[in-house]
């Protein structure tokens, strides 16, 4: 399993990521960050397969995607 984190505050909302993911898993809320922009989240981490797609598309670097260890 992997584990993503999403620094919403760095997301401009561009939707790329949501382009590229082979999972489909990633979409943007109805919220706004700090700058007043959408941002995007992830449905549901677990069906994440840690190909980093998203992270490679993104112009701002807003993803970080790791193995879990046993104790996440």
């Amino acid at each position: 399993m992997y584990k993503m984190v999403i620094d919403k505050e760095k997301c401009k909302g561009c939707e790329l990521c949501i382009g590229v993911c082979p999972k489909k898993i990633l979409y943007i809320v109805e919220d706004v960050n700090e700058s007043g922009l959408h941002y995007v989240e992830i449905i549901d981490e677990k069906d994440c397969i840690g190909c980093k797609s998203c992270g490679t598309m993104c112009p701002d670097s807003v993803f970080t995607i790791y193995k879990k260890t046993e104790d996440e």
